[in-house]
């Protein structure tokens, strides 16, 4: 990668399910969908520190959702990916893809 930035797995999962979720994504959907898309289990814990430690490394943003009423008026933190972030992801699924390309057929094979 070109960049100064690595992500750990979880940090790109992460990053991944809120590109999924494309602008309802906050803690609690990010948890379940990961979840739902991995077979994990993750915990609420886990996703918010990961959040926090995104959001501070520059790679997702966060803001305060409308207060619904299945919240009792409180309101969501919802997280998107800046610039940085995407350009960061993108370059971590690169690497990877050309890894892979690398890779002998036959190497892989189990059978």
């Amino acid at each position: 990668m070109n960049h100064t930035e690595k992500l750990g797995e979880f940090e790109e999962l992460v990053l991944l399910m809120i590109a999924l979720l494309e602008g309802d994504a906050y803690g609690l959907a990010i948890c379940e969908e990961l979840q739902e898309q991995t077979g994990r289990t993750v915990t609420i814990g886990a996703v918010h520190a990961t959040l926090v430690r995104l959001e501070r490394k520059g790679l997702v943003s966060s803001q305060l959702g409308k207060p619904t009423k299945e919240r009792g008026g409180r309101r969501k933190r919802l997280f998107e990916m800046t610039a940085y972030g995407k350009r960061v992801l993108l370059e971590s699924c690169q690497m990877k893809i050309n890894i892979w390309r690398q890779i002998p057929e036959l190497s892989l094979k189990i059978f």
